[in-house]
């Protein structure tokens, strides 16, 4: 097997991708299902649609350090069996009620806050599980693997959806995500615990949300990265919303267009996903240079005359967010210690995925009053601004050198983007 693709010699880890490519190629269908509903039964309002992102990812910001300690002190496997049964239970739910014709918005954004509590729990464990199967010494790999599992269902998935949606509605997209959840089960299930590197389990104890702040704040360079993830994630990775609304509000195209769109990002996410799993460790340059980059793109976008010049733009812009969201938790890993690793991940989506209920509904607001463009510049300048920022910082305190991280220290896997949102 060629060293890419090293880590898919271990069983443990097959089983694991493979429910994962199943399980996140419905995700992403049901993305599109569940934006296409909320503009539909709102008459195409993107406040509706940036208030449903938000409270998808507000338990996260509510909760999602209490979601690491939980991680640090259970077995992950069976907590990942239990968070994806209720999402495919949810998922099952949510499609009875639009067939049936009960569904009403404020329903959807119900089952938006529900699915986001299942991922404060599941989200850690399942970055911190990765290790688990695969080891020290090919968790690097395993990094580059299932982000490209990730962005191979960001492919597949919105294109499919878009073309049910387009001849049967988003009631089958909604049934067969449910069904998806079934491979992850099946293959959590088939995992021998015997041949696992499991982690040290922290005993439970007053104050472990305090300590796990307490440590971040002290480190720097672990505090400067989840800084920039966080102002970025909140401003300017908003795709589910920016997508949704260029294709049917300025575009004036249907689902199956917010699918290609949606799958041409996913494409060059996916080409620096494989160059991930190549990569050594990660660098500040390389921090910051992909941060910028984004940031330049991201507006460019918001400038581009026509469907097809945005559309080839969507490509570059897709490469240049995994490059900086993986060297970014690369970076915040390789620094944290193996006791600290599940409330250390915590923090890193809280701040990612937690600044979405504060963005998601300005950026939804933004497009429907000024107009779907002004969300790409804003956004894309205001990652620029950030990034720019973080790179004087950087540079002030130590210069361009490599980040140095613990020897032998592992790297986990990168947040699932569903989250890229």
């Amino acid at each position: 097997m060629t060293p890419m693709f090293r880590s898919l010699a271990i069983r443990n880890y097959r089983l694991f991708a493979s429910g994962q490519l199943v399980s996140l190629t419905g995700t992403w269908m049901q993305n599109v299902a569940q934006d296409w509903l909320v503009l539909d039964l709102t008459h195409k309002s993107g406040t509706a649609l940036g208030i449903t992102t938000a409270l998808q990812f507000l338990p996260m910001l509510l909760f999602g350090l209490w979601g690491g300690v939980f991680a640090d002190r259970h077995n992950k496997r069976r907590v990942m069996i239990a968070t994806q049964a209720a999402q495919g239970l949810l998922a099952f739910s949510l499609g009875i009620l639009v067939v049936t014709g009960l569904v009403q918005v404020w329903m959807v954004f119900l089952f938006a806050f529900a699915l986001g509590m299942t991922t404060v729990f599941d989200l850690p464990a399942r970055q911190a599980f990765v290790v688990e199967m695969v080891g020290p010494d090919d968790v690097t790999n395993a990094v580059g693997l299932n982000s490209a599992t990730f962005n191979s269902a960001r492919i597949v998935g919105p294109a499919v959806a878009g073309v049910m949606i387009a001849h049967g509605g988003t009631p089958p997209v909604f049934f067969l995500n449910a069904a998806s959840y079934l491979a992850v089960i099946f293959g959590l299930s088939k995992i021998r615990e015997n041949e696992l590197f499991p982690g040290r389990t922290v005993e439970r104890a007053k104050g472990q949300v305090a300590a796990g702040l307490r440590y971040v704040r002290s480190r720097r360079d672990l505090l400067l990265p989840i800084v920039l993830v966080g102002v970025i994630g909140m401003v300017g990775l908003n795709f589910q919303i920016t997508l949704a609304l260029m294709a049917r509000n300025e575009f004036h195209r249907g689902a199956s267009t917010y699918g290609m769109l949606s799958a041409l990002l996913a494409g060059g996410s996916l080409a620096g996903a494989l160059l991930t799993a190549r990569r050594g460790r990660p660098t500040q340059r390389v921090l910051v240079g992909s941060a910028v980059a984004f940031g330049v793109l991201e507006a460019a976008l918001g400038l581009m005359p026509n469907i097809v010049l945005f559309s080839i733009l969507l490509v570059p812009t897709g490469f240049a967010v995994i490059s900086f969201t993986s060297t970014a938790l690369s970076t915040v890993q390789l620094g944290a210690g193996e006791d600290m690793r599940g409330r250390v991940l915590a923090l890193y989506a809280l701040v990612f995925v937690g600044g979405t209920p504060i963005g998601a509904p300005i950026i939804g607001w933004l497009g429907q009053y000024v107009g779907p463009r002004s969300t790409l510049v804003v956004g894309g300048l205001g990652s620029l601004v950030v990034s720019v920022t973080m790179a004087m910082l950087l540079l002030r305190s130590s210069g361009r050198r490599p980040f140095r991280g613990r020897r032998n220290a592992p790297v986990p896997a990168p947040v699932p983007m569903d989250l890229v949102r």
